[in-house]
């Protein structure tokens, strides 16, 4: 690879998240789609024939029940690794840890994503806070969508010079949209066993000195989460202050109930009349009219989109490891720019 050549990009596996990085990978000019991975045989994969994008097979028997389903195969993992520069693991749980042995064994850098342990890369990823010590690595981990959010809200916080402890309650979707006819919950709510839940301590795998605890309870619905906070400032400060900190990050959106987003499904519901990909809310989705000041103490609430939230950030972690941008500022500017990210809604 030439300082002019684009980064060529493996994406292994092809769900919520892989399908998504797709999209946002060709949507790039300094990368190029070398390749997806996967191991199904149904409905998933037959938009990437009409898409032009190669499919691979994780290995021999994979290729060959693929096949057999009528899939056209290119290759398995393991020819599609000699062709690339970097690796995007959107594999379930606990797979991406095992194939991350692959990747180093074959030279490769790779990027995990939130569902995998800290340890598996030892970096922790959000563009906004830990680009710099990721450029150059040999991996990373993209933390998971809830951690995401609560990094670049309190980041904002702290940047502004507000922030002094953060205590939060997440309300978390059930299960993915396009899974909720195969489990979930109906009827109930199921708290997170153990407090802090584990986002606030995985934040802190990003940030150590962020004064954080999380709780969260998982709740009836799939369209996204639902995050409440109460945050101690580190002195009196106007709502007006407080929502300036929030708009200097490109990836806090401000929307408001007064204009009729008064809740998460109004709010996926804009993303499809902008025209987003799979609907997507890339940004956090943050209620201004809602935000309230008393004092040294700060309460709000936002929307967290479980399916593309951490897209983004993925797209940034590939310019970190590989070098196609030298500061986090000039990868989130072209990602912001590429994907239609914005600071408000309202």
């Amino acid at each position: 690879m030439t300082q002019h050549d684009p980064v060529r990009v493996a994406i292994n596996g092809y769900g919520v998240i892989g399908k998504r990085v797709a999209t946002a990978v060709l949507a790039q000019k300094d990368m190029r789609l070398a390749g997806v991975v996967d191991i199904a045989t149904d409905w998933r994969l037959r938009p990437l024939e009409e898409q032009g994008i190669d499919l691979y097979a994780a290995s021999s028997e994979h290729a060959q029940t693929m096949r057999g389903a009528g899939f056209t195969i290119a290759g398995t993992l393991d020819a599609l690794l000699g062709q690339v520069d970097v690796v995007v693991d959107c594999t379930p749980k606990r797979i991406a840890a095992q194939n991350a042995e692959i990747y180093r064994a074959n030279g490769r850098k790779f990027i995990v994503h939130g569902g995998e342990k800290h340890d598996v890369t030892g970096h922790s990823f959000v563009a906004e806070v830990s680009f710099d010590s990721a450029a150059g690595r040999a991996a990373t981990r993209v933390v998971s969508c809830n951690t995401t959010s609560i990094v670049r809200t309190l980041t904002a916080l702290k940047r502004a010079g507000l922030l002094k402890r953060a205590r939060g309650t997440l309300l978390r979707r059930a299960t993915d949209p396009w899974e909720s006819h195969l489990g979930g919950i109906m009827n109930t709510l199921v708290p997170e066993p153990d407090i802090p839940s584990h986002q606030g301590p995985d934040a802190q795998s990003v940030d150590p000195q962020l004064d954080v605890v999380t709780m969260a309870v998982k709740v009836p619905q799939t369209l996204a989460h639902l995050h409440y906070w109460s945050v101690l400032l580190t002195r009196n400060a106007s709502k007006e202050e407080v929502l300036d900190a929030f708009r200097a990050s490109s990836r806090i959106a401000l929307i408001r109930a007064g204009d009729g987003l008064a809740a998460i499904n109004t709010v996926k519901e804009l993303m499809a009349d902008l025209g987003r990909p799979h609907d997507n809310l890339y940004e956090v989705a943050l209620w201004e009219d809602m935000l309230k000041v008393e004092g040294d103490e700060l309460f709000y609430a936002y929307m967290v989109d479980n399916q593309a939230i951490v897209i983004p950030d993925t797209i940034d972690a590939i310019r970190a490891l590989t070098g196609l941008a030298r500061t986090a500022e000039d990868s989130i500017a072209q990602t912001n720019e590429t994907l239609g990210i914005r600071a408000a809604f309202c």
